[in-house]
């Protein structure tokens, strides 16, 4: 059976296509520039080198038609042809707290989604224009749609409400969500896969620190506690995005600069976090080699970083009375040894310790052990892959059927 997966976002719209139920990914891509000048499609069979086509894509709708006509002509490259195609996997990012699980998309889902726009402006409006755009394109074949907030829908009620009034949550909604939830979902089940155990069988901590950071307390297979909120703007330090703060900042910033709500809100998400530390950067390359030459305010960026993260892997494994593995994937996550040691550094009394050589010559897009032969806990880099956790659960949903 013949999967395909996308995620719609802005100016994006990235794809792959699998032969399911064995797993097997034919070939990747994205379009670029959708609805700006200069728009391109990056397109890679597997197994082969990526090409690169340009062409204007006004529209997601022209998106989509330029990738289905380029998958229509790949049977010579072993993807069979598009009318093989029997589910569409579509990632969501926001389903609130009302889908706890992938589903089948209908109107009243369509609604749904549409609906939690408001708590998702910059991501469910994207995600269902290419919806939208793929049901006309391909209307004879199941569209699945695959929330972020799914995996983090088990988080328990002390975790998830906030010491607000309760009205708030009634009314408004007001209370943590989470985000990266179908990245965690898939570190940790294949973390277990390398411990040789069932994911109930184990506490995992999954580090996805790309430029989003969350963190995620995954205890015997189900999300605990996660370190992002409400927005994804809650937790850890990240490349634009503040993280944890006292709320009063806001308001006393606001008083002192004579800031609009919209302004403080656009410096919060899009001017902090590590941009706002080093004033100048958002790369962990490009910090890093700062740092390595002097800068003293790259080199704070990577100490409250690293600080943050620390702090909250010692929050989780106390939440969770103990942890099996910890484990670093995204960008970050999977390439920056220094991140993973000054994270890992001093926490050899929760049984976790790094061992320094596997550490840095641990591969690009390779899974690894980089923990010493004496950590209790196991310390594993694991490229995330959610296009395979999306064809998995459009698979698993319409094998059931």
């Amino acid at each position: 059976m013949k999967i395909m997966t996308l995620n719609s976002g802005s100016s994006s719209l990235k794809y792959s296509l699998w032969d399911m139920p064995a797993g097997i990914e034919l070939c990747e891509g994205v379009a670029e520039r959708v609805t700006m000048h200069g728009s391109f499609i990056k397109h890679r069979p597997a197994g082969m080198k990526e090409v690169t086509l340009t062409t204007e894509l006004p529209s997601h709708d022209e998106a989509l038609a330029s990738i289905v006509e380029l998958l229509a002509g790949e049977t010579a490259e072993g993807t069979g042809r598009i009318s093989d195609v029997k589910g569409v996997g579509h990632r969501v990012v926001h389903g609130g707290a009302k889908f706890a699980r992938s589903i089948v998309i209908d109107d009243e889902v369509l609604e749904a989604i549409h609906e939690f726009s408001e708590l998702a402006p910059l991501h469910n409006p994207s995600n269902l224009a290419g919806i939208r755009a793929a049901m006309r394109m391909l209307p004879n074949v199941r569209h699945v749609a695959v929330f972020d907030t799914a995996f983090l829908t088990t988080l328990p009620r002390h975790a998830y409400m906030y010491g607000l009034p309760y009205e708030w949550y009634e009314k408004h909604r007001v209370r943590k969500y989470g985000f990266h939830g179908t990245s965690h979902k898939y570190v940790s089940r294949r973390a277990a896969v390398l411990l040789g155990k069932k994911p109930t069988d184990v506490n995992v901590i999954t580090l996805h620190i790309g430029n989003g950071v969350s963190v995620t307390a995954v205890r015997r297979g189900l999300a605990y506690d996660h370190s992002m909120g409400f927005t994804p703007l809650e937790g850890a330090v990240m490349g634009t995005r503040c993280g944890d703060i006292d709320a009063a900042i806001v308001f006393h910033i606001m008083r002192r600069e004579n800031l609009t709500p919209a302004q403080v809100e656009e410096i919060l998400n899009k001017r902090s976090g590590l941009l706002g530390i080093t004033g100048k950067y958002v790369d962990r390359r490009d910090i890093i080699e700062a740092a390595n030459r002097g800068d003293e305010r790259a080199k704070l960026a990577i100490d409250i970083e690293c600080y943050r993260l620390k702090k909250i892997i010692g929050a989780y494994a106390a939440a969770m009375n103990g942890v099996d593995a910890l484990v670093f994937t995204a960008g970050v996550g999977e390439n920056s040894p220094l991140h993973r040691r000054r994270i890992c550094d001093n926490l050899e009394f929760l049984g976790i310790e790094l061992d320094p050589l596997k550490n840095e010559t641990a591969v690009h897009g390779n899974e690894m052990d980089i923990s010493s032969g004496d950590s209790c806990c196991k310390i594993f880099v694991i490229p995330t892959d959610e296009e395979r956790m999306i064809a998995e659960d459009v698979s698993d949903l319409l094998h059931g059927e």
